[in-house]
């Protein structure tokens, strides 16, 4: 379960709780960053690799599920695990509603914790995957001319070469050209790729009006 990247926040009043799921992390070779409190956890640096959050619903002050809340609505994508002591059937569903990972009622097994920690991870690593993908994404349709790029549109679209040159008033030669350009930019191999990546990029949102 090793990943020398990985980082786990844990958020719990009780110390010897947190220091037993510290224990727990690091023997696994993990790096496990502990917090008595939301206000100590927001004033931390945010990890910069794939996260995880470990994190009581009862707090002094705001509880976990205000964190998850304020989470969201700041757009910070956390998987979190909750765990608690004085657990019941509408808290536990108000945290899944939410997108949490698990809820776990203490006490729980290590191995309980565990699971639930190597899925966030895993969650979080796609999610920052999928992000650098289409960042990368962009970067390469932005280096695309303005014709190629209203070409590009057309082909996701579904338009023939002959189509998009009556469109937009060109050769169809001219068209070929230019599509064969975007695909080398965008590094397409295959015309569903290219749409594919059109979608990614949220393009084509509705069909035009051809006459």
């Amino acid at each position: 379960m090793s990943d020398a990247n990985a980082i786990i926040l844990v958020i719990d009043d009780d110390p010897a709780l947190r220091a037993s799921i510290g224990r727990l992390l690091r023997s696994l070779e993990l790096d496990a960053r502990l917090f008595a409190s939301i206000p100590e956890f927001l004033e931390a640096e945010p990890p910069d690799g794939p996260t995880c959050l470990v994190l009581d619903v009862r707090l002094p002050g705001r509880s976990g599920l205000d964190l998850q809340r304020q989470l969201t609505i700041a757009n910070r994508e956390i998987p979190i695990i909750f765990i608690t002591g004085h657990g019941d059937i509408p808290m536990s569903v108000q945290a899944m509603k939410g997108g949490a990972i698990e809820f776990l009622t203490k006490p729980f097994r290590d191995q309980e914790l565990l699971d639930a920690i190597q899925l966030g991870l895993s969650r979080d690593r796609a999610r920052r995957e999928d992000e650098e993908g289409l960042v990368a994404l962009r970067e390469r349709f932005a280096s695309l001319s303005p014709r190629e790029r209203e070409i590009m549109i057309e082909v996701a679209r579904g338009r023939l070469n002959k189509q998009i040159a009556g469109d937009i008033g060109i050769a169809e030669a001219t068209v070929k050209v230019h599509r064969s350009r975007l695909m080398r930019k965008m590094k397409a191999n295959s015309l569903l790729a290219l749409s594919r990546m059109a979608e990614k990029l949220q393009l084509v949102l509705e069909e035009p009006q051809h006459s």
